[in-house]
């Protein structure tokens, strides 16, 4: 987030891209109550997103939620990866002989067809190298995500102090050269920067103590992130004019053009360890969430193999890869930036149901009857609904309209709260189910409102294959009984 989509919408959203990277935050602390509630509420095992939704929905469901998030996953590795290669040819460049000597398709990009694609061939490499050590073993990377992590951090706290003697406040107006609607569509595309919260979740089966550290990792990581990204905003945007940032190492390039080259070579230097470190997670997770699809017969039994003595699942890891390295070397970051977030949004929206329905309990009966559960999705969906044509008729300039659909979505929720019972759940608790919940949702399909015309294309696309791909294999393949995901059916209360 720090270092690869701060200068991409800062051009949009000016100095605002603080806010928001706040409003994105503030949206992902009330999801990761929920994520944190049910990564302690299920026994350790991978699925985080799709495993609650299989539970709580229906397969169908659980498969679309994953498509949306996979895809979410391979474009940020790419457009991550991206911008790690243009820092690590920032740090070649220091050497003179170097200098201006680097061929702009090989750690740059460069453009063909109008810009349509974009090559870059270093990107590609560094995912092929950081999917080997993925492969090699869960420790190894672990140790060097731990060592890469703390550099990083270390790192960003400098600049956050050396580059606020530098601002010039002055470059904080206007704050929001392009509007309001301009900063919630940043929020939506800085979303992104947050995601590595429900990596948590999905690495429970690799934890030692899931229901103690899975809420500590998901919440404690999110607040420091928030933090740190919105001390960055404000310096780097008063430190240059928010039109002169650079899209690909936007802070190296804030501190050069201040004359501070060793700050922007320690940047440079930080971003590499952030960027590799943020890509060891998000790969990591990917082959993890093809390994449980791979379990239940959703997807090819290959991608639940693992191997006997690396005890990692070498093909999923391999597939996860080559993915993101085609779309890496082909399409430049603000292409890829657009269409990001749509699966994020999509899947804590239905992580947040998840946690509404499966505290309701009857009174009398030992299962929820089927028109009470009918009745309370229909509330849920609602509350969707609302919360997406709030957003949309916000952004159309009707915010009377916008209005209208809150309170609906509030009498929505306030149906949920009085209509329905709540049993409780050992472990951690989300609090305020389910008025958070329903908050989240709202206000997650509300940014989804924002998003970049292209995502919306986008998400639609992605449904109907993944729908057709479920029709055509999954559901004659589907073994959700198979060994590691009988869990499904037992869900303790």
């Amino acid at each position: 987030g720090i270092f690869v989509v701060t200068g991409t919408v800062a051009r949009d959203a000016g100095p605002g891209v603080t806010v928001s990277f706040i409003l994105a935050g503030v949206s992902c602390v009330l999801n990761a109550l929920c994520y944190a509630e049910l990564a302690t509420r299920f026994p350790p095992i991978v699925g985080g997103a799709y495993l609650y939704t299989y539970t709580a929905f229906n397969e169908l469901t659980a498969f679309l939620v994953f498509a949306q998030l996979m895809l979410d996953y391979h474009i940020g590795a790419a457009s991550i990866a991206r911008s790690l290669a243009g820092y690590v040819v920032s740090i070649l460049e220091i050497f003179p002989f170097l200098k201006d000597n680097i061929p702009n398709w090989l750690g740059n990009g460069q453009e063909f067809f109008g810009g349509v694609v974009s090559i870059n061939v270093l990107a590609p490499v560094l995912l092929a190298l950081l999917t080997f050590i993925l492969c090699w073993g869960v420790g190894e990377s672990s140790a060097i995500n731990s060592i890469m992590t703390t550099l990083k951090v270390i790192i960003v706290v400098c600049v956050i102090f050396a580059g606020a003697f530098e601002v010039d406040v002055s470059n904080w107006s206007p704050f929001a050269p392009n509007g309001f609607n301009a900063v919630l569509t940043g929020a939506t595309v800085v979303f992104f920067a947050y995601v590595g919260f429900d990596a948590v979740a999905n690495s429970a089966e690799e934890s030692k103590s899931p229901r103690r550290d899975l809420p500590i990792g998901i919440i404690g990581s999110l607040l420091i992130c928030i933090a740190l990204y919105i001390g960055v905003c404000l310096v780097i945007t008063g430190m240059v004019p928010y039109y002169l940032l650079g899209e690909d190492a936007p802070l190296a390039e804030a501190f050069a053009s201040k004359g501070l080259k060793f700050v922007s070579f320690l940047i440079s230097i930080g971003a590499v360890a952030g960027l590799t470190t943020t890509l060891l997670v998000g790969l990591y997770v990917q082959s993890r969430l093809y390994l449980g699809l791979g379990r239940d017969g959703l997807l090819p039994s290959i991608f639940s193999e693992v191997h006997p003595k690396r005890h990692t699942p070498i093909i999923s890891q391999v597939w996860v890869g080559i993915v993101a390295g085609v779309l890496a070397g082909l399409f430049n970051i603000r292409s890829l930036s657009h269409i990001l977030s749509v699966g994020t949004l999509t899947g804590y929206s239905v992580v947040s149901a998840c946690v509404v329905t499966l505290r309701w309990k009857d009174k009398t009966a030992s299962q929820v009857s089927a028109s009470t559960w009918r009745e309370g999705v229909i509330c849920l969906i609602a509350v969707a609904c609302c919360g997406f044509g709030a957003g949309f008729f916000y952004r159309s300039g009707l915010p009377l309209v916008s209005i209208v659909a809150a309170v609906i979505a509030s009498l929505a929720a306030m149906a949920l709260h009085f209509r329905h019972i709540y049993g409780d759940v050992a472990g951690f608790p989300c609090p305020g189910v389910p008025i958070v919940p329903a908050i989240c949702i709202f206000f997650n399909m509300f940014l989804f409102a924002q998003l970049h015309q292209e995502a919306w294309v986008r998400f639609v696309i992605l449904s109907i294959a993944t729908v057709m791909l479920y029709a055509f294999y999954g559901q004659y393949h589907a073994n959700p009984i198979s060994e590691g995901s009988g869990i499904y059916f037992r869900v303790p209360g």
